[in-house]
Parts: C-alpha cells; sequence; structure tokens
C-alpha cells in the first residue's frame, strides 16, 4: 500500500509526538508499505521520512516549487515530486495514497485532514481517513465535529468519514482494513433544512 501521511513540519514539538511519528515509520516500512508524505525534512514529516529510510523502505516526498527554493525539502527519500503550487502538493498526495494517515500538526496539517475529509463526504474521494490521535491533540477537533453532527451540520453517518487511532499500530492496522467508502452516499451531503429548520 502506499500510506499518504499529513504531520506536523515544527521541529520544536514534544517527543512523545516524534516518537509516535517515528514509530509509525518503521511499521510502514517493516510492513512493506510505501510513504506518501509532504518532503519535509524537519518535524514530524521529517521524522516519519528518516524512520521509514532507516529500515529500507521506500518514501515518496511531494512538495510545491517555492518550497523548494527555501530548501525545507528532504535530500534522502526515494523520490520527490515537485508541484507548481500546495493546491496540486494535495491532490498528488491524495491520488497517490490507497489511504491517508493524519498525525499532529498545525494549521496546515488540520486543513489537510479536512479538506480531504470534504472530499470523502462529497464523494470525490473513498479512502480511509485515520487519525492518529497521539496524547490526545485531536481530542478539541474531534468534540468539535460532535458538535456540528449534534447541531446538524452534519449526518450522524459522516461519523464513518474518518476513524481514530491512539497508537500507530492501531492506526496502520485501520488504514489497512477500513473498507471503501461508498462515494453514491455524497447524495446526503447536504442537510435539508426543512427538516431541522
Amino acid at each position: 500500500m502506499n500510506i499518504t501521511t499529513y504531520s506536523a513540519s515544527s521541529g520544536q514539538v514534544p517527543a512523545v509526538y516524534l516518537d509516535a511519528a517515528k514509530r509509525l515509520g518503521q511499521l510502514i516500512a517493516q510492513d512493506g508499505h510505501t510513504l506518501i508524505n509532504g518532503a519535509g525534512r524537519i518535524g514530524l514529516m521529517g521524522a516519519l521520512i528518516d524512520a521509514v529510510m532507516a529500515e529500507g523502505g521506500r518514501t515518496v516526498g511531494v512538495i510545491p516549487e517555492f518550497m523548494i527554493a527555501h530548501g525545507w525539502q528532504h535530500e534522502g527519500m526515494t523520490e520527490l515530486i515537485v508541484t507548481k503550487d500546495m493546491h496540486e502538493r494535495k491532490e498528488r498526495m491524495a491520488a497517490l495514497g490507497d489511504a491517508c494517515i493524519t498525525l499532529p500538526g498545525g494549521i496546515g496539517t488540520l486543513e489537510e485532514l479536512l479538506e480531504v475529509v470534504t472530499w470523502k463526504q462529497l464523494g470525490l474521494y473513498d479512502k480511509p481517513i485515520v487519525i492518529l490521535n497521539t496524547n490526545g491533540y485531536f481530542d478539541a477537533l474531534l468534540s468539535q465535529l460532535e458538535t456540528a453532527i449534534d447541531e446538524h451540520f452534519m449526518r450522524p453517518m459522516h461519523r464513518a468519514l474518518w476513524s481514530v487511532a491512539k497508537t500507530p499500530e492501531e492506526a496502520l492496522e485501520q488504514a489497512k482494513t477500513t473498507p471503501r467508502w461508498d462515494t453514491s452516499l455524497s447524495k446526503y451531503a447536504a442537510i435539508d433544512q426543512t427538516k431541522h429548520g
């Protein structure tokens, strides 16, 4: 499988998050999968790449031209795909993966996660989306999504758009075993105001 990951590029995060990223990288390589990520050389992105490479695994980085100009790319990846902008980067990362796992990160990581969840709700993406909730990092986001469902901004069925894992082991297992989403369910993306208004 190709496992797309979204994660932090900050190099100043607590060790618990870096350790989980390294463990996930080890598992991806040991299982014979390919890592697809944003090709950052530091933070959780860099830790994932380094861990996969240390185990002899394959890594594919997708990064826009302007980040190359800043020298932000990891130099040791198996393959580096350079895109013209962030939009193309996200499209390529989603298309290349057979599943995606989101690790803790900042606003860019959250944006990537929520965009791919949106695509899935609209029937544009059908692959597993796993949230690796290391140290309860995503608890507030998951609570917000529950509020969206409780207040009828989303349907209860949309809880199944993603799954949540506490450990890297659980995350990879969910990525491998979660069934593809039925894209015909996109007709339920809109909520009729007459039923709740």
